[in-house]
C-alpha cells in the first residue's frame, strides 16, 4: 500500500503531494461580499467604473493583496457593477465578492474607498457594508429546507391536458432535422418556404417548432454555413438573434457574407430559446429591414457589395413569414388611426420626413409625439414606461448622453453624428434620408 502526503500552500493556494506535483486550488464558496456606493460628478459607464478600480488601486497594497492577482487565483470574484445616470449625475453600487479572511477583506475594501475619479469625473465611493455570505446561504437552506418539507412530499395530480401537451410538444420536437454538409439544424419547412429564420442554435430551433414555426435554421456560431449562405440569396431572409453580444456578433457576420433582409433581437437579456409564444410572435411582427440597421454593425457600409438589395416589407405580420412583400413606401400613414397594432417599421415610415419624434412604450403605442427640436426639452420628463425614441433628426453625443438612464432601450434616428462613446444600454437604428 502507498500512502501519498499532501501539503497544502494557503498564500499560493495549491496542494502539494509527495513528488511535489501542484495541484491548483480555488475556493469553492464565497465568504464575504463588499458592498460599495459609488457617486461620480457626471455620466459614466460600467467599463469606466471597473477600470478605475484597477486603475487606482493598481501596487497599492503590494503584490499579496494586488485585485488583478487575487481575481486570477480565484480568491475575488467578478466585480459587479450597477450604475444609473440622471441630470449629469451617476449613482449606483459596486459588488465585489471575496474569499479573503476578514482582515484581508478589510483591507481590500478601505482601499477602494480611495478612488476619486472614474474617467474624467470626480467619484466619492463609501464602503457601505460588507455581507458574510454564509449566513446568508445558511438562512436560505433552511427556508428551502421547510418548502421541500412541505411541498415536495406531497401527492401530485395527474393533468389530462398537460399530458396532451407533451405528446404533441415531442412529435413537433422529433421534426427537426439538419441540412447542408455542415449538417445544421433546421425546421422540416426551411427548403420549402419561401422565407426563413436564422437563429443562433438548436434549441433555438426547437423553441420555434413548439410553437409551430418551421421554417428556421441555426448557425450554430459565429462562422456562417454555405448553406445558409445560399438560402439567404433563394429566400426571404429574418435573423433572429439573441439581445446580447454573440447575438451582434453572429448579426455582424451575417451582413458580409449573407443576403439578410429583416433583423429581429430577442429583449435584452433573453435569449431565444427562453422566449414565449407570445414573445416569438411579437418580436418577429416587429422586426425591421435590414437597413435600418446595417450601419451600426458594418464598419464601412459603403463597401458592401451591391447585390445586397434593400428588403421589402408586409402591411401584415406573420409568425412564420412566408410571402414577398410590398416596399416600405406602400405602408400607410393613415394606419395609426386603425384598430391594427402599429410595428417599429409603421412608426418610423411616419416619423421619417416630417421632422417629428415619437416617444413609444412597450407595447409599441406613442407615449408622446412632438417636434423633432423640442426633444431636448421633453427628454426630462420622459418617465419609465417609454422604452424607444423614433425621430426625424440626427443624434449626438450630447443629446445621447441625455438619454442613457432613461430606460430607453432603442434609438432610431435620421443619423447618428460625431458618436465618440456609443452607449451599451442603447440600441441605436439609423433610418437614413
Amino acid at each position: 500500500m502507498i500512502y501519498i502526503r499532501y501539503t497544502y500552500d494557503q498564500e499560493l493556494h495549491r496542494l502539494y503531494d509527495s513528488w511535489g506535483c501542484v495541484y491548483v486550488y480555488s475556493p469553492d464558496t464565497t465568504k464575504y461580499l463588499i458592498h460599495i456606493s459609488l457617486t461620480a460628478e457626471g455620466v459614466v459607464e460600467k467599463p469606466d467604473v471597473v477600470g478605475a478600480i484597477f486603475g487606482q488601486t493598481e501596487g497599492l497594497l503590494g503584490e499579496d493583496l494586488d485585485l488583478r492577482d487575487l481575481q486570477r487565483t480565484g480568491r475575488v470574484g467578478r466585480i459587479d457593477v450597477q450604475i444609473t445616470s440622471k441630470k449629469g449625475e451617476t449613482k449606483g453600487e459596486i459588488l465585489i465578492s471575496t474569499s479573503l479572511d476578514r482582515a484581508e477583506t478589510a483591507i481590500l475594501a478601505a482601499s477602494l474607498e480611495t478612488i476619486d475619479r472614474v474617467g474624467p469625473c470626480i467619484a466619492h465611493v463609501i464602503v457601505e457594508s460588507i455581507e458574510d455570505i454564509r449566513v446568508v446561504k445558511r438562512k436560505k437552506i433552511v427556508e428551502r429546507a421547510k418548502e421541500i418539507l412541505i411541498d415536495r412530499f406531497e401527492d401530485g395530480t395527474i393533468d389530462s391536458d398537460e399530458l396532451l401537451d407533451d405528446v404533441r410538444q415531442s412529435l413537433r420536437i422529433e421534426k427537426i432535422g439538419s441540412i447542408g454538409d455542415e449538417r445544421v439544424p433546421a425546421g422540416p419547412n426551411v427548403l420549402d418556404s419561401d422565407a426563413i429564420i436564422i437563429v443562433e442554435g438548436r434549441a433555438d430551433v426547437l423553441n420555434l417548432l413548439r410553437y409551430g414555426i418551421k421554417n428556421a435554421i441555426a448557425v450554430e456560431g459565429t462562422h456562417i454555413p454555405k448553406v445558409v449562405e445560399d438560402l439567404c440569396e433563394k429566400k426571404t431572409s429574418t435573423a433572429f438573434l439573441d439581445g446580447d453580444r454573440g447575438g451582434e456578433l453572429i448579426l455582424r457576420e451575417l451582413l458580409q457574407v449573407a443576403d439578410i433582409d429583416f433583423v429581429a433581437f430577442s429583449s435584452k437579456g433573453k435569449s431565444v430559446e427562453d422566449m414565449t409564444r407570445k414573445e416569438v410572435v411579437k418580436t418577429l411582427r416587429n422586426k425591421v429591414p435590414v437597413e435600418y440597421i446595417r450601419d451600426q454593425y458594418i464598419e464601412n457600409p459603403e463597401k458592401l457589395p451591391p447585390e445586397i438589395r434593400i428588403p421589402d416589407v408586409s402591411n401584415e405580420e406573420e409568425a412564420e413569414p412566408g410571402r414577398k412583400a410590398k416596399h416600405p413606401a406602400a405602408i400607410k400613414r393613415t394606419k395609426e388611426g386603425s384598430k391594427e397594432p402599429l410595428t417599429l417599421r409603421d412608426h418610423i415610415d411616419v416619423v421619417k420626413g416630417h421632422r417629428i419624434a415619437r416617444f413609444l412604450t412597450e407595447d409599441l403605442s406613442v407615449a408622446k409625439e412632438l417636434k423633432s427640436d423640442e426633444l431636448e426639452k421633453a427628454v426630462e420628463t420622459v418617465d419609465s414606461s417609454v422604452t424607444g425614441l423614433v425621430v426625424d433628426r440626427t443624434i449626438d453625443q450630447k443629446l445621447l448622453d441625455r438619454l442613457v438612464g432613461k430606460s430607453i432601450a432603442y434609438v432610431a434616428a435620421k443619423d447618428f453624428k460625431g458618436i465618440i462613446k456609443r452607449p451599451l444600454s442603447i440600441r441605436l437604428m439609423k433610418m437614413g434620408s
